[in-house]
């Protein structure tokens, strides 16, 4: 049986990292998908619990010369292990950084002013011998990092960064070492600084990095770790892990809602923008649904839980984050490739630019240090996070709105968009229609009681929106149900069911059910026809008989034109599919101002309609409630869901609106296509740098020092540039 683990990998330093334990991961039986993200350290990964277990899917990773963190993975315990180890590293690569600066200053000095002291240590001059020691202490302790996982690398006949670096350096002290011996001028600085530079590199990386997780941490950081359980009618404090499905819980005004539940005694109103990026208070009462980590206003609550630990909505967002944090947009694949094979290739030209200069020049110390640049110019790095900083700075911007991305090829979807379709109801418009107008019809000397009475009793039996709307409305009346029999729902057409008093066949349906049965239906569709576009009518039968009709309208959102204006704005078409009747369809479609209208379609028939768009070249989103939408959300080029926070691990689409907000589909597309232009300019500068560095080193025109340098800057840039996502 399939199982999923997630699991934090450290001691990866680049994309070649990711790479070879993706390749582990994937020869081994068992494993049904193996995915390594090098920007947040995580493996995502499918395995046959037949098979493998999850300590044996540890030991493959350990095997390949890194490491797994092994804790345990509940919301705290995974702050710590992943937010944490990251500022824990990053202090880490500052010490690191500021105590080999400090021992190379004297080193950086050699470079300008050739002080000697006269003193003779052995036959060396005491300047030489500070120079040897302050080497050694900055590439042997420093720089051991970038050693010992180069020798990792190599007893595994791997390579990665750390074997480029650990190469550059201990070359350029090994033969500094023999140069001195011989009377030659040494390198010491070089091999120091190259140490300095990558660390500082590695500081502001990891620095940086870390910013582009902050909302990811700041997510984590939204849970109560207390809460006050009723318990034998006493006040209880207890941690939030004991509390149970089922407890009460008692909420003060400017508290914290533990956990999610509902509402059996109390008003009060409530903040979620911590969850939807709504800043409106929601008005809550007895049976009204709340969430864990949203703040209660002004009144005191008593809450029964119903859900805790990974099941409440806060933990299931950041499952839906993390996952998409640590996912890969199919755009990576061809740096995936690369970067496979990058570094035995920089290793091979290396050797080849020694080997090149030293024919040409016979100069052993030139065609050295040129392949020692060679060697610490080329970046992995910049290749492996040129994607999935973008992703994780994306997923966090749109979280922060109340907006789910589901995974990172959501981003790249969203690139080559020509059409916005959306589900009328309950997306343009408010979804709560209502009746408007009873009409009898006069010919079967019928009055709007009758109607009512008739409609109301089929519809109570049916959840459809219509149904519910004529339902209530003969509660607000309190009209008298009938008692009938055979009740029959048929899709998009109606309700039908059999009279006994009357021993005859009654229906609550639409122009369809009419002709399907039969009945004579002149006066509905002079009725239709009569009031064109005023909303949806539904017809009722009673025996061979239309004895009324009933008009149900819902009301367009008051945003809807606004946004149907910015989506225009970005150069996008706008279209609408709806159940109603054409000429209803039409009218809405003419009052917002779109222009492909599909209508009269069945909830079946909606994917097959947004096949055919597509078929004739378009590129669409599709908009719709998330659940009744799901096939349609899945046919689509990218699908947006606009589903209630309970939803959100049903939901079919590739994002996900934790609120029937409209404003949030043109910012769920603004953060789509910037977050994908962020990975194109990303990939572009990754790609250019090393295009265009590589040979600078290679023609001598670089030091180790400088290309030591350029190859920290390199990364530093790609997630810089990936950071511009929050401000924009």
């Amino acid at each position: 049986m399939k199982q999923h683990l997630t699991l934090t990998i450290t001691g990866m330093s680049c994309a070649s990292c990711a790479i070879n334990n993706e390749k582990a991961l994937a020869k081994v039986k068992g494993i049904l998908m193996a995915n390594v993200n090098f920007a947040t350290k995580k493996a995502s990964i499918d395995y046959d619990d037949q098979i493998l277990t999850p300590a044996l899917v540890k030991e493959i990773i350990r095997g390949n010369g890194y490491d797994v963190e092994d804790k345990k993975m509940d919301m705290e315990a995974h702050k710590q292990a992943g937010h944490d180890h990251g500022a824990e590293e990053a202090a880490k690569t500052r010490r690191a950084f500021w105590g080999s600066a400090i021992l190379s200053l004297p080193l950086l000095a050699e470079m300008f002013y050739k002080y000697r002291t006269g003193i003779m240590v052995w036959r060396f001059d005491l300047v030489t011998v500070l120079q040897m020691l302050l080497a050694t202490v900055v590439i042997f302790y420093f720089g051991w990092r970038f050693h010992r996982m180069a020798f990792k690398q190599a007893s595994h006949f791997q390579a990665n960064m750390d074997t480029l670096v650990s190469l550059g350096t201990l070359a350029a002290y090994f033969y500094s070492l023999w140069a001195v011996f011989n009377d030659k001028m040494g390198y010491f600085e070089s091999g120091a600084l190259i140490v300095v530079l990558i660390l500082l590199g590695k500081f502001f990386e990891a620095k940086s990095t870390g910013q582009a997780g902050e909302a990811m941490k700041k997510l984590m950081e939204l849970s109560a770790k207390k809460a006050r359980v009723l318990v034998g009618g006493q006040e209880r404090e207890m941690a939030i892990e004991e509390v149970k499905v089922g407890g009460i819980l008692l909420v003060k005004p400017s508290e914290k809602i533990p956990l999610d539940g509902e509402v059996i005694e109390g008003e009060s109103s409530v903040n979620e923008a911590m969850l939807t990026g709504e800043s409106m208070p929601v008005e809550k009462r007895a049976g009204s649904l709340v969430f864990g980590a949203t703040l209660n206003q002004n009144g005191i609550l008593k809450i029964r839980v119903t859900q805790t630990g990974q099941g409440t909505v806060l933990a299931q967002i950041i499952r839906t984050v993390e996952e998409a944090q640590g996912s890969k947009a199919p755009i990576q694949k061809f740096a995936d490739r690369v970067a496979g094979i990058f570094v035995p290739t920089v290793m091979t030209i290396s050797f080849l630019t020694f080997a090149g200069w030293f024919l040409a020049t016979r100069n052993f110390s030139l065609s050295f240090i040129d392949a020692i640049a060679v060697l610490v110019i080329a970046c992995p790095c910049a290749l492996g996070l040129a994607t999935p900083t973008a992703i994780m700075v994306g997923t966090g911007r749109g979280a922060k709105s109340g907006i789910l991305f589901k995974n990172g090829e959501s981003f790249e979807r969203a690139k080559n968009i020509s059409m916005v379709i959306f589900d009328k109801t309950g997306t343009l418009t408010e979804g709560e229609p209502k009746v408007k107008r009873l009409v009898p019809n006069k010919a079967a000397k019928s009055e709007e009681g009758k109607i009512l009475r008739i409609a109301a009793s089929l519809a109570k039996n049916s959840e459809h929106p219509i149904s519910r709307a004529v339902a209530q409305y003969a509660a607000e009346q309190k009209v008298e149900l009938k008692k009938f029999e055979n009740f029959k729902e048929i899709e998009g057409k109606g309700i039908s069911a059999y009279c006994p008093a009357h021993k005859t066949p009654i229906a609550l349906g639409n122009l369809k059910m009419l002709k399907e049965n039969n009945l004579e239906t002149a006066w509905a569709e002079k009725i239709l026809a009569e009031e064109e576009g005023v909303g949806t009518w539904v017809f009722v039968a009673h025996g061979q008989e239309v004895v009324g009709a009933i008009l149900i309208a819902d009301k367009v959102r008051q945003e809807t034109p606004s946004i149907i204006k910015e989506i225009k704005d970005l150069g996008l078409k706008v279209g609408m599919i709806s159940g109603d009747n054409k000429k209803t369809a039409e009218a809405v479609a003419e009052e917002l101002g779109i222009q492909t209208v599909l209508a009269e379609v069945l909830p079946s028939e909606k994917s097959n309609e947004i096949k055919r768009l597509q078929e004739r070249g378009e590129k669409i989103i599709f908009v719709g409630d998330g659940i009744n939408d799901a096939p349609s959300l899945v046919q689509a080029d990218l699908g947006i869901a606009m589903g209630s926070a309970t939803d959100i691990a049903k939901e079919a689409g590739q994002i996900i609106l934790m609120q029937n907000n409209l404003e949030k589909v043109v910012e769920a597309i603004k953060v789509s296509r910037l977050t994908f232009r962020a990975i194109k300019q990303n990939l572009f500068w990754a790609f250019i740098y090393n295009i265009v560095a590589i040979p600078l080193a290679i023609s001598g025109v670089l030091s180790p020092v400088i290309a030591a340098a350029a190859m920290s800057f390199s990364s530093v840039s790609v997630v810089t540039n990936s950071l511009r996502i929050y401000k924009r």
